[in-house]
């Protein structure tokens, strides 16, 4: 008994299947357009204009014409039929809604985080300049020192009182 070999560097040859393959994306997005046209005015107005002409013409029309007698029982049917595919589809397209939601909620709280971020170091900046300006020598800092020097200096008599050129 010899087994060929199998290469890993080539991919597997495709599995035939029982079921159909379908495309999730392509049918997610199919529910989400039925979903937005069953959530519209026009469906209620086609709706409503499919039942009345339906029921109309299964009262007014040739007997030999008419497929849905009074209690209009295949008329329920359509409609339960109508709603029982609707009802998965509009949840689908919520669920994909949902997923959606999920993660720009989730970008916009890393960006909320990002942005936390740079106002506390900018905030840190801030204080950091506020501090070192408060150790820097400004110009009425030093004028008002100057003036505190000469009235020291006035006041122990350092320098002499000016004498008028006259005196002499």
């Amino acid at each position: 008994m010899t087994r060929s070999r199998v290469r890993l560097d080539l991919p597997r040859p495709a599995r035939r299947r029982l079921l159909p393959e379908y495309d999730p994306e392509a049918f997610g997005r199919l529910s989400e357009r039925v979903a937005r046209f069953l959530g519209t005015g026009r469906f209620i107005v086609w709706m409503t204009v499919v039942i009345i002409v339906w029921v109309l013409w299964n009262i007014f029309a040739p007997p030999e014409l008419r497929w849905d007698e009074y209690p209009f029982i295949f008329l329920t049917l359509m409609l339960s039929l109508q709603a029982s595919y609707a009802a998965p589809l509009i949840l689908l397209a919520q669920n994909r809604q949902d997923d959606r939601d999920r993660v720009n909620l989730e970008q916009d709280r890393k960006q909320n985080e990002r942005s936390i971020a740079d106002t506390e170091y900018l905030t840190r900046e801030i204080a950091a300049l506020r501090m070192g300006l408060g150790e820097v020598a400004t110009r009425d800092w030093i004028r008002s020192e100057f003036q505190d020097l000469i009235k020291e200096m006035d006041e122990r008599r350092l320098f002499p009182p000016e004498r008028d050129e006259g005196d002499r």
